[in-house]
């Protein structure tokens, strides 16, 4: 196997692995499947967690977690851009912010698009999703606080910016950041034209 396999859904968080394959100009093919049902099987033989992305490497190895993938990505393909060099002054503040996304930000998708799975009863659980929904957007606000423009970094592309190009299609959407979040909401169309994923992205959200 030379290639990459990456376990994914359209519109998924394996859009943002996508985009970072096709940024550093890896070969890969995608496994369409559905964490919810069809192909659930396949994909907990490699992920127990049965979650998207899953990847599996050139070798056959099987990495999940997407800011481990984008990091292992820019590792490979440094010419990308992905993140910046270990002894650049900027790297904690990328790594500080790729980490606020997965670890703040999309935890708030977990729980607040099936909180059936966290708590029992209706009204709660209408509570539940309605307080990952306001926890969503007041952690979003941080990020655009800390954005510099044009790119996230300032005038440097990384794959923070693909984070912001995936992610602001989905709740509270891009009509919401474009409102409240225009720095965001600016990356995210800057990242929209960005020529390594453009083909993500007519194929995950057009």
């Amino acid at each position: 196997m030379t290639e990459f396999t990456l376990y994914a859904l359209e519109g998924w968080g394996s859009t943002i692995v996508e985009a970072a394959l096709a940024t550093g100009g890896l070969d890969y093919k995608i496994e369409t499947v559905d964490p919810r049902g069809e192909g659930q099987d396949r994909l907990l033989a490699l992920n127990p967690l049965g979650q998207l992305p899953t990847l599996v490497l050139p070798d056959g190895r099987v990495m999940t977690e997407s800011a481990a993938i984008v990091l292992h990505i820019s590792e490979l393909r440094p010419e990308a851009g992905l993140a910046p060099p270990a002894d650049d002054p900027i790297r904690p503040e990328f790594l500080r912010w790729l980490i606020f996304l997965v670890a703040a930000v999309y935890p708030t998708f977990a729980v607040g698009d099936v909180p059936h799975k966290w708590i029992a009863g209706k009204k709660a659980q209408a509570e539940l999703s309605r307080g990952a929904i306001e926890r969503r957007c007041r952690n979003w606000r941080m990020v655009e606080a800390a954005a510099k423009g044009p790119w996230f970094l300032g005038e440097r592309f990384s794959a923070i910016d693909l984070y912001i190009g995936a992610m602001t299609h989905w709740r509270p959407g891009r009509a919401w950041f474009e409102a409240n979040c225009p720095k965001l909401h600016a990356i995210a169309l800057k990242a929209d034209a960005h020529p390594g994923p453009a083909k993500v992205w007519k194929r995950n959200f057009d």
